[in-house]
């Protein structure tokens, strides 16, 4: 019988198991002495060894995995393990030595997949499924591969207070939160996945800690850097007096995912909320680490969040032959607010940036990556935005049409299908799942659920009418909310209905018109797959593959040359009326939208897009 291989990551934080016991370590600075409690039934206190650069440790023979422990501190204060694998009784409570090698994983021969094959569907544990857990999203991995999916990425799940939330407000990074279930669920979860041929990437937040849960700042205060202020305090130390440490601690975690959970890749989140001056900065490390790492020997993608557009941190590195090289890639948020701005007419807020000409933006997005690349961003008080991003390939950059932001951040986590006809969703869809970029699609999406999104939470008393306030005062400075009685109807954060109502409903899928979407998202992926995929290789830069040969307010016409020579266009009429424009003559017909099926010869119907593809000549 053929018996799985043992993963573990060894790190210089948390507890670490060795020859005949475990070596528990901190680093705690900021305070004379720490304490090692166990709370195993019984509690037992251990004096812990500290040297002058702040680590306390102990190896203590007596403790095995299983094991329940804090942290004691001078003052009495009781606090787990920053480095915790796992916190069974929630960020408050004590920590778990766990042992990594346990688990016995059975996909050896999995070495992911080359960046092109990218189709990503991004979920959140708790709402994806009915029981809200790993398992849930375990049971439903065989829909995802029919769909034609390829990476799963999930929202954060970081230890987070309390038994609900989007995963943004963790406070302990290297511990699965237990209401999801425990490590080893989740790597079950993972080499499911990879048996299945799935990558798996997760979404981890560097850029702060939560507001509940956080007990840095009581003993380790050279962790953070009062020079940077951010909405969450002081910023993380990245660039201050003893920042190697807290840099290593996030490196580490980067690769602990990796490595541990045998994880395909990481979501950076808003890494433009990240404060760092140094040369190399921590997002770069991060990115060295990974592919100098276990990126020297499988597939290994690091996907970015950031509002700055800063194209600089895409561009592949050269490696020597045989490696394989893992996919830097960014969402285009500039792709979405086109889209946005073209097929709901909405302007607030960020929205304004496009609202002057969003055909314009969207054709840029497509030929050259950014609509932004160092142009002032009126909504940004008229700063410069953005670096140019024609020389990168397509697959640098991530679209989408709906994710968690776009959909959570509104007042009442509408879905785009609430928002636009169904016309104009299918040339959208079209257009999103056949481009050259890799699609990204928000979990529902695919068969246009009703079921909003709502943001949602689990904090305790005090923050949690803080929040509730908050959130509701953010939509003060919109028209429709100017009326506190309005206000007031936006779902409370905290409320366990408005984490319910944000439950995915399957059965849905048996019903229309979300069976025909459903249908319409498995014909374009298939389409994706077998006649688009395969010609990206090669495909290393937009500009000089991108021809835009026509465009009006309404109307854009463009042509990519693909790595293999052949090329593959698009016809879309984006506008509420019928237009006049020559059909493409060569090439074979990929698809077209349902209502080309009555036009008339040389007429584009609203909402309408076509795309062609021409195989080049041998």
């Amino acid at each position: 019988m053929n018996m799985g291989s043992r993963h573990a990551f060894s790190m210089p934080f948390g507890a670490e198991l060795i020859a005949g016991g475990v070596c528990f370590r901190i680093w705690a600075p900021s305070v004379s002495n720490m304490v090692l409690r166990l709370e195993n039934g019984l509690t037992s206190d251990f004096c812990m060894q500290r040297s002058e650069d702040g680590w306390h440790e102990l190896n203590l023979a007596s403790s095995s995995p299983g094991d329940h422990y804090r942290f004691l501190l001078p003052d009495g204060l009781l606090v787990p393990d920053p480095a915790s694998r796992f916190n069974p009784s929630d960020v408050h409570g004590a920590s778990e030595v766990i042992d990594p090698g346990a688990f016995e994983w059975t996909d050896d021969i999995w070495l992911g997949r080359p960046w092109e094959q990218a189709v990503i569907y991004e979920l959140h544990v708790g709402t994806f499924s009915v029981a809200g857990n790993f398992a849930g999203v375990e049971a439903r991995l065989d829909y995802l591969v029919e769909l034609g999916v390829t990476a799963l990425e999930i929202m954060p799940v970081a230890d987070f207070p309390g038994r609900r939330n989007w995963g943004y407000d963790g406070v302990l990074p290297f511990a699965p939160d237990a209401s999801y279930g425990r490590p080893e669920d989740f790597k079950h979860l993972i080499n499911a996945a990879h048996e299945r041929g799935l990558m798996v990437i997760l979404d981890v937040v560097y850029n702060h800690f939560g507001p509940e849960g956080n007990y840095l700042f009581c003993y380790c205060q050279e962790f953070f850097n009062s020079r940077h202020h951010t909405q969450w305090g002081s910023a993380i130390n990245f660039d201050g007096p003893k920042s190697r440490t807290a840099r290593d601690f996030f490196i580490c975690n980067a690769l602990y995912w990796i490595e541990e959970y045998r994880l395909d890749g990481l979501r950076l989140d808003a890494i433009h909320a990240i404060f760092d001056n140094n040369s190399p900065d921590i997002v770069e490390e991060i990115r060295d680490a990974i592919q100098t790492g276990p990126g020297r020997e499988r597939y290994v993608h690091l996907i970015l969040e950031n509002d700055k557009n800063q194209a600089h941190y895409l561009e592949s590195r050269s490696w020597q032959h045989g490696l394989r090289v893992g996919g830097v890639a960014q969402w285009n948020d500039d792709l979405h607010h086109a889209l946005h701005v073209i097929t709901t007419h909405e302007i607030d807020g960020y929205y304004a940036d496009y609202a002057t000409d969003p055909i314009m933006a969207l054709t840029r997005c497509l030929a050259e990556g950014f609509a932004f690349q160092g142009e002032p961003s009126p909504f940004r008080g008229g700063a410069k935005r953005g670096e140019p991003s024609g020389h990168l390939p397509p697959t640098a950059f991530i679209n989408f049409l709906q994710t968690h932001d776009q959909i959570g951040n509104r007042a009442f986590g509408e879905r785009l299908c609430q928002l636009v006809s169904p016309a104009a969703l299918e040339a959208v869809t079209a257009i999103l799942l056949l481009a050259p970029q890799p699609p990204l699609i928000f979990m529902g999406e695919e068969f246009a659920t009703h079921q909003p999104f709502l943001f949602f939470c689990d904090f305790n008393a005090d923050l949690a009418q803080a929040v509730t306030d908050g959130r509701r005062r953010e939509f003060a400075k919109f028209a429709k909310f100017i009326d506190p009685a309005t206000r007031e109807c936006i779902p409370d954060p905290n409320a366990t209905s408005t984490f319910a109502t944000s439950k995915l409903d399957w059965t849905l899928l048996n019903r229309e018109p979300h069976s025909t979407m459903h249908a319409l998202y498995r014909r374009l992926l298939t389409l994706r797959q077998h006649e688009i995929v395969p010609r990206l290789t090669g495909m290393s830069h937009l500009t000089g593959n991108t021809t835009v040969s026509h465009i009006t307010p309404k109307i854009l016409r463009l042509r990519w040359k693909l790595g293999d020579d052949s090329e593959l266009e698009l016809l879309a009429n984006l506008g509420m009326e019928q237009a006049v424009e020559v059909m493409p003559e060569c090439g074979r017909m990929l698809f077209a939208t349902s209502n080309m099926e009555k036009a008339q010869p040389n007429y584009l119907p609203p909402w309408s897009a076509i795309w062609q593809l021409t195989d080049a000549v041998l």
